[in-house]
């Protein structure tokens, strides 16, 4: 029996776009949940690259860039609100002292069973000195539904949805990422037309 749409939590989750979803923002693209609830959904696309690296945005920020292995990542665009804000989804960096259930950065977003989202500048900080989480990405606005609107977007097949893999925001070359995010659910692309029914 499917489940309750009402009653989905898709927190830590990809949204992965149907190709019959062709608008701008999102054709194609992969987003990672990092807060589901009744009253909407707040998430980062992951396979969008914007046309600034990490490198031009923390001179952009007055702050050097002591981690060169960050330096060519590019900024990713994260969706259509707030495109001037960063957003750095991040591994929990875990420091003695503070308890597991505590960021250590300030404006940060807690990820049950994920990651972490910080907006402060203190994570951007810990990086430009070499230390911070080892895998970021970061991007340049976010996602956004309103309350049941994701909900009702995927009842009309605009997305499928499967639990998040790490490996895959951090690890994997940015053009593979929608396949692989298909591949999680055991598809290709081509096996979806865009009036498909539900997966």
């Amino acid at each position: 029996m499917p489940q309750d749409p009402q009653s989905i939590n898709l927190t830590n989750h990809f949204l992965i776009a149907m190709p019959g979803l062709e608008d701008g923002t999102f054709s194609k693209s992969v987003v990672y949940v990092c807060e589901h609830s009744e009253r909407g959904a707040l998430g980062l696309i992951i396979n969008k690259p914007g046309e600034i690296s990490l490198a031009d945005l923390f001179q952009k920020v007055d702050l050097p860039l002591a981690r060169k292995d960050l330096g060519v990542q590019p900024v990713f665009h994260g969706g259509p609100v707030q495109t001037e804000r960063g957003f750095v989804l991040h591994e929990t960096v875990q420091v003695e002292g503070i308890p597991p259930e505590e960021s250590l950065y300030a404006s940060t977003l807690m990820v049950p069973g994920g990651l972490e989202m910080t907006t402060s500048k203190d994570v951007l900080e810990a990086l430009s000195s070499g230390g911070g989480p080892k895998r970021v990405l970061v991007t340049l606005g976010y996602s956004a539904w309103g309350e049941g609107q994701l909900e009702s977007e995927i009842a009309g097949n605009s997305w499928l949805t499967v639990d998040a893999d790490t490996g895959l925001i951090f690890d994997s070359p940015v053009e593979q990422r929608y396949d692989l995010a298909l591949k999680l659910l055991g598809l290709e692309a081509w096996m979806l037309s865009p009036d498909a029914g539900h997966a």
